[in-house]
């Protein structure tokens, strides 16, 4: 018979196309993902993956099963959340997606004070770009994003929980020299290290600086914050840096933060989810505890 776990476990494997990921992000073993998949191709009689040094691959018919599977997945998660409306405040499973310029920063101290406060919720996180988690969300794979504003989506609504500014980060040496506050027209484009195509923070640093001209930008395809202040502390040019890693990336990098003079520049970070979600409760629990966590973040970058 297929069961909902087999189907939950093909849906993570399609989305990881890694057994080893997938398996960690239904927290199993690998052997027991990789005979629950087995067994699913069994019972429906056609091959669903193709196995390979490289990964995994769908087949065609995996293809369509997968389509299949989301929808009978989302049916199901919206009749246990309609369920789970008349229960506890952020009670059971709960899928929250984060962007990759908040995640590593936000996550480490949201994660255990929602377990504190609410010892019912069973937590998943997604990590990715803004465009899918947002269509994530709208597929009923997760049920809130962090992420900035404004998100413009049919459907979805969105709640401001903090304003995160921005900062100039260099190499913590004399090589450099910018006047401190920092306007936008002293930034050298020629030295601004980007995130790769796809990260909001890329387009927002692009924002700001864009009064600095059409001048050859550098790009090495960086994908994590954490990588970009690491060319920059090796003098490899200069970034964009939000308040929220501030106090993270100062503590392990040699770099030197320089802020920007009035009106400063700042994203605003929100929490978006689906109109039709029944968990309006847990979403205004849930923006609260993320706007707090900030908040002593913010706190905490101050009295370092």
């Amino acid at each position: 018979m297929l069961t909902l776990r087999q189907m939950r476990y093909f849906e993570a494997l399609a989305s990881t196309r890694h057994f080893g990921k997938a398996a960690d992000l239904v927290h199993v073993s690998q052997p027991a993902l990789s005979a629950q998949i087995m067994e699913m191709e069994s019972h429906l009689g056609v091959k669903l993956v193709e196995r390979s040094r490289t990964g995994v691959l769908l087949t065609h018919k995996g293809e369509e099963v997968l389509s299949r599977t989301r929808a009978i997945l989302a049916e199901v998660d919206q009749l246990e959340q309609s369920a789970r409306a008349t229960a506890g405040t952020l009670e059971g499973r709960i899928r929250i997606g984060v962007i990759p310029t908040l995640a590593p920063y936000l996550v480490p101290r949201l994660v255990p004070h929602l377990r504190r406060v609410y010892p019912a919720i069973e937590i998943e996180l997604k990590e990715s770009v803004t465009s899918r988690l947002v269509a994530d969300l709208g597929e009923g794979l997760l049920d809130a994003v962090v992420a900035a504003l404004p998100i413009e989506v049919d459907g979805l609504s969105s709640k401001p929980l903090f304003s995160d500014r921005f900062y100039m980060a260099m190499a913590d040496d004399e090589r450099n020299i910018l006047m401190s506050p920092l306007t936008e027209d002293q930034v050298d484009v020629e030295q601004l290290l980007l995130l790769e195509e796809g990260h909001c923070l890329r387009d927002q640093a692009l924002a700001v600086c864009s009064t600095a001209g059409k001048r050859r930008l550098v790009s090495f395809g960086a994908t994590s914050m954490t990588t970009l202040l690491q060319m920059v502390a090796n003098g490899m040019g200069m970034t964009l840096i939000p308040e929220i890693a501030i106090a993270t990336e100062a503590s392990r990098n040699a770099i030197r933060i320089v802020p920007f003079a009035a009106p400063e520049p700042a994203r605003e970070i929100g929490l978006v989810w689906r109109r039709s979600s029944p968990r309006e409760r847990d979403m205004e629990a849930l923006a609260a505890a993320i706007s707090g966590c900030a908040d002593d973040i913010f706190r905490a970058a101050v009295a370092a």
